[in-house]
């Protein structure tokens, strides 16, 4: 792979750029996406690099992450305009092509889509997705361990809980659903149903 920028290197320019709990979490990312990668025979450096760099434009205005998407001709929903933290995802694949020098598609695909998923997601994909979720740091989320432990035996099933689990916390909270999140329970429920008619 094109890797871009070195490992060591952009880890150090994060601890500097992002507040101490986000790189923290960012870091369990990184170690939950080395597990699984090695688990399901995905690429590991390319798990290791889309986690690190997953929120890397986390800390940035929801003007500027706005006024990027709008600058790179990416599309933003209305949920996004009216929570536009959820563009950090499509901003971080902006910043880590052209900031950190990225230019494998995959991780680049991985990190623009590891806040809402998408349907039929590759394996880094669902990595990413997963791994964010799941990181050691988190313990607010309903039923963690068992998606957690869902995660080492069926990742298709692990991907449709935590797609379920968000939509639930987004009615509870009022917050506007975002679309994608929706397509991703759909797309997912569908095959985990199809696989238990086999």
């Amino acid at each position: 792979m094109n890797k871009g920028r070195d490992f060591e290197e952009i880890k150090k320019e994060l601890a500097k750029e992002l507040k101490p709990s986000r790189y923290r979490h960012t870091l369990g990312v990184v170690e939950s996406a080395g597990i699984l990668a090695e688990k399901y025979g995905a690429d590991t450096l390319k798990a290791q690099y889309a986690a690190l760099l997953h929120d890397c434009a986390k800390s940035i205005s929801d003007e500027e992450k706005i006024r990027l998407c709008r600058k790179y001709k990416l599309p933003v929903s209305d949920a996004e305009l009216k929570n536009p933290s959820l563009l950090h995802a499509k901003c971080g694949a902006i910043y880590a092509r052209h900031k950190y020098h990225i230019k494998d598609a995959d991780i680049l695909h991985a990190i623009y889509v590891h806040t809402t998923g998408c349907p039929d997601m590759s394996l880094l994909d669902k990595i990413i997705y997963t791994a964010d979720y799941i990181e050691p740091g988190r313990d607010k989320a309903p039923n963690l361990d068992r998606i957690r432990r869902l995660a080492l035996e069926d990742l298709n099933r692990a991907v449709y809980e935590i797609a379920r689990d968000t939509l639930q916390y987004l009615k509870d909270t009022n917050t506007e659903l975002d679309e994608t999140t929706v397509a991703v329970y759909n797309y997912y429920k569908k095959l985990i149903s199809k696989g238990e008619e086999k």
